[in-house]
């Protein structure tokens, strides 16, 4: 099981795990369970660049199509392949095999995410 007090979030729902210089990143269980059942995930090219903010990526539901936003500008070093082939992945294990995609990033550059505590009150309680 994932520490999610370890895991930096987005107001977007997004969960980023930093390695060293390597962020791998997913939607929240919190989003997962507002999408519903995922059924098609579009995601980066590996070796790609992304800019923070920027649309990376898209997330298909039996109830709404989302896109997925780089929390961080850094280059796409993998994506989760075994997602994109199951997308219910997402849904079944938001914090582990349902991750999406790797970056490798400039830490110094994380400091507008927020820490568990504030992602809790962001979703009113319901995260």
């Amino acid at each position: 099981m994932t520490d999610l007090n370890s895991l930096k979030y987005t107001a977007e729902h997004e969960w980023i795990a930093f390695d060293g210089d390597v962020a791998t990143i997913g939607i929240t269980d919190y989003a997962a369970d507002k999408l519903g059942d995922v059924v098609f995930i579009d995601l980066p090219a590996v070796d790609s660049g992304v800019s923070a903010g920027q649309v990376v990526g898209e997330i298909e539901s039996t109830k709404s199509v989302g896109e997925l936003y780089a929390p961080l500008t850094g280059d796409v070093v993998g994506i989760n392949q075994a997602v994109v082939d199951d997308p219910s992945l997402v849904n079944a294990d938001p914090y582990g095999g349902g991750w999406l995609i790797k970056l490798q990033v400039d830490t110094s550059d994380s400091s507008e995410l927020l820490d568990r505590e504030a992602y809790v009150a962001l979703t009113g309680g319901d995260a």
